[in-house]
């Protein structure tokens, strides 16, 4: 095997997306550990409230739709979150089984402590590469979510 074959081997598309999915999902569990540690949420938790914030109350559906989740999914976090007050979630008149879910002081209060936690570790992470290193990765992962949209 030449020098040549062996760098293609070890630096293909295939094992580059690997070590890109290993980087991420360890990305992903780091920022996940900080916000249980400083907020007590999970990521899926924190998503559901970033989405109240962003958008206001929603009837769970709608909410479950915004996450891409399947609603039962969705009712099972929001019933955790409401149990420690971090959302509400009320009755609909005209249809008993449809339930409204909004964000509460407590929740709005947690959001932040959670997004702060993330953030933390998101500089840390990026802030080890310098401008340049950041220009670069920032141009690849525009490409690659060009390529994505195809």
């Amino acid at each position: 095997m030449s020098e040549y074959e062996a760098i293609t081997i070890d630096h293909g598309p295939e094992q580059v997306g690997l070590a890109f999915l290993a980087t991420a999902y360890g990305i992903r569990e780091e920022v996940d550990r900080q916000t249980q540690s400083m907020a007590g949420l999970s990521l899926a938790r924190t998503k559901v409230l970033q989405t109240l914030a962003a958008r206001g109350a929603l009837h769970q559906a709608q909410l479950a739709d915004a996450l891409g989740q399947a609603p039962r999914s969705v009712t099972q976090i929001v019933e955790g979150l409401e149990r420690v007050g971090l959302v509400a979630r009320t009755g609909d008149t005209g249809d008993r089984r449809r339930k409204t879910v909004s964000l509460t002081g407590k929740g709005r209060t947690t959001l932040a402590m959670a997004e702060q936690a993330g953030t933390q570790v998101l500089r840390q992470l990026f802030g080890s590469l310098d401008p340049q290193q950041m220009a670069s990765l920032k141009a690849l992962l525009a490409r690659l979510d060009t390529a994505l949209a195809r």
